[in-house]
């Protein structure tokens, strides 16, 4: 008897943009929400082309620290309208938004605090398995230097991970490959 054959592996391909995203997805708030702005960017590949069919899905806690789910211990959101979860396809050109606030500081698994951040996955055509990041921000310098997660980065890729002001929020580019790779975790 022979062994059975394996499936091969499969990326995620064209239905991404077929049944993943959804109308407002680009919210992890409500428009309106007080001291909600827009985080924007784009997603290179390794040539550093936009990538028009990848997306980003963005998980936080709110500007209290406290996360849209039900085993938060700390108790439940204190923004109204606050989903937490945005989802965003890019464009022809590789762009995307996603409207949020800036989430609080968050306790840190080993004592102490972790600096305010969103954390990122990155899918697209030709990835086997999502790609995860997280975004720092440029304001947060202070908390940025004693986060635990940042601190495992090496000092001279770390500008990968914090966005920088933009006219209407901030702004954070996902480089797959290349000067620029935005350094992504190993789950």
């Amino acid at each position: 008897m022979s062994e059975p054959l394996s499936t091969p592996s499969q990326t995620v391909g064209p239905y991404l943009s077929l049944v993943l995203p959804w109308p407002d997805g680009p919210f992890a708030v409500a428009e309106g929400t007080e001291g909600a702005f827009w985080i924007t960017g784009t997603v290179y590949d390794g040539a550093g082309v936009g990538v028009p069919d990848a997306m980003i899905e963005t998980w936080q806690a709110d500007g209290n620290g406290t996360f849209a789910h039900p085993d938060d211990p700390r108790g439940g959101v204190t923004t109204p309208g606050f989903r937490g979860f945005g989802r965003c396809p890019t464009d022809e050109h590789g762009h995307y938004r996603i409207l949020t606030v800036k989430p609080g500081m968050l306790p840190a698994p080993e004592g102490g605090t972790e600096a305010p951040h969103i954390d990122v996955s990155v899918f697209a055509r030709g990835l086997l398995n999502r790609v995860v990041t997280r975004i720092y921000f440029a304001d947060e310098e202070q908390a940025n230097v004693t986060d635990p997660t940042m601190a495992t980065v090496d000092v001279n890729r770390r500008t990968t991970l914090i966005a920088q002001p933009d006219v209407d929020g901030y702004r954070f580019d996902v480089h797959f490959q290349g000067e620029h790779e935005t350094v992504f975790f190993d789950l």
